[in-house]
């Protein structure tokens, strides 16, 4: 069949389009630049390559991050199936055996019959085609460029970091102890614990240790709840410990007391021979990023297999461009999704590459895109990306502030949330039944 939609990205978002663009009975042209080209922060050439972290977060239910993936499981999202398939243990939280994950949706994606893999850079983008443009926070210098003239207003900009990993047996398991925090879920966590002098040692080392030269280094524009542990700790002496080295909640059973503070390491992969720590992005040099990194208790003769890393983050002014359907305004026939529209997170991006490759498989039928329901999650995502203040616009994960508030005022937390996560399943069962009339609508009927 000759492509009706093309998709320019094989990650997280471009992936998930690709398959519900077959889905719906649509071919598609994949194309993507690994390994022709490279990025910074990508390792194999793999389709959906998680390059930050291998959580897709919380897993309880009535959570905001729960909400977005059981709207995901409902629309019989392929990326969430295959996350399942290769969960490793992290407590309330869904993680993924990163290399399993990929192959597993490199296989998938690649042996569906709709849909064409391109192995080469795309430069230009042709508005008479249906487009999805996925490619993500890393996008080409070439593209960007391209992107900056169909949108008129250039881009905006801000550099992301990548957490180190240590392999497990290099650990010192006498010095640490397994835990989750409030003891949520299973103690799949090692907890780091440190006494106030460890703490005071390490911060002190932190903050004297040398960065990665960067050009225009003053100019780096980094996203809030992704900071570098050593600008958090620019901040003051105890923001790590009231950010990604909080105590609370983590008892260590040898004391009945939590630490000072505490660093945490998260499983990596199946084999469990390896494990990230977390929120530890930074953008100090190897070397220094080894010294400092030791200090941890337990980690005194760290192996690393991955040092913490910076690179940079390319996302469009979302509410200027887009419409609710991730349609370019000017150009219809363009559509964005995953990190370069506006979401922050790897579930967040999955979510608008499914809603973008629904939408261009409508437009390729000759259907009109619907639009979510705006109390759902998917809807308070994209209501988010396309209706907040443009001058002051950032990418975002998926909340509770997303999701309108209920019309009736309830005090409790935990009522209140189940309630918002009642309603926005409510309307995203309403919106499907829209998705699948749609569907219904644009499949060829026998006479």
């Amino acid at each position: 069949m000759t492509p009706r939609v093309r998709i320019v990205g094989a990650g997280l978002a471009g992936s998930e389009a690709a398959w519900h663009c077959a889905r719906r009975g649509v071919a598609v042209e994949l194309w993507e630049m690994r390994p022709v080209r490279s990025t910074p922060a990508h390792q194999t050439s793999d389709f959906a390559e998680l390059v930050c972290s291998n959580s897709l977060k919380s897993e309880s239910e009535n959570t905001a991050p729960w909400l977005l993936k059981e709207e995901l499981r409902r629309a019989g999202s392929l990326l969430i199936e295959i996350a399942s398939e290769c969960a490793v243990p992290a407590g309330h939280a869904l993680a993924v055996d990163r290399t399993t994950f990929a192959a597993k949706v490199t296989a998938a994606i690649s042996q569906e019959p709709l849909i064409t893999v391109r192995r080469e850079e795309l430069t230009q983008v042709d508005e008479s085609i249906i487009t999805i443009v996925a490619t993500g926070p890393l996008t080409s210098d070439a593209l960007s460029q391209e992107i900056a003239r169909l949108s008129g207003s250039g881009h905006l900009y801000f550099y992301d970091s990548i957490s180190p990993i240590v392999e497990s047996d290099s650990i010192d398991m006498s010095r640490v102890y397994m835990a989750a925090r409030y003891d949520k879920g299973t103690a799949d966590y090692i907890n780091c614990p440190m006494s106030k002098e460890e703490y005071d040692t390490f911060y002190d080392a932190l903050l004297a240790a040398q960065s990665v030269e960067e050009k225009d280094w003053e100019k780096l524009n980094y996203f809030e709840s992704c900071l570098p542990i050593e600008e958090i700790a620019r901040r003051g002496r105890d923001t790590l410990r009231f950010g990604p080295m909080k105590p609370v909640g983590l008892k260590d059973p040898r004391t009945g007391r939590p630490p000072h503070a505490v660093v945490q390491l998260r499983q990596e992969n199946l084999r469990a021979d390896s494990y990230n720590l977390v929120g530890f992005q930074n953008h100090l040099k190897f070397g220094e990023q080894a010294r400092v990194l030791r200090l941890i208790p337990g980690l005194e003769n760290a192996r690393f297999l991955r040092y913490g890393q910076i690179h940079r983050n390319t996302y469009i002014n979302a509410p200027m461009l887009l419409n609710e359907t991730l349609q370019m305004k000017p150009h219809p026939n363009v559509l964005f999704a995953g990190q370069i529209c506006g979401v922050e997170g790897y579930v967040e991006s999955i979510a608008t590459g499914l809603m973008a490759g629904i939408h261009a498989a409508a437009l390729a039928q000759n259907s009109t895109p619907a639009p979510p329901l705006r109390a759902s999650a998917f809807g308070s995502l994209t209501n988010y990306i396309t209706h907040a203040d443009s001058k002051r616009f950032q990418p975002a994960n998926i909340t509770f502030d997303l999701l309108p508030p209920l019309e009736t005022k309830v005090r409790d937390r935990q009522l209140r949330h189940k309630q918002q996560c009642e309603r926005a399943l409510k309307d995203f069962e309403i919106w499907w039944q829209q998705v699948d009339q749609i569907k219904e609508a644009a499949l060829p009927h026998p006479h």
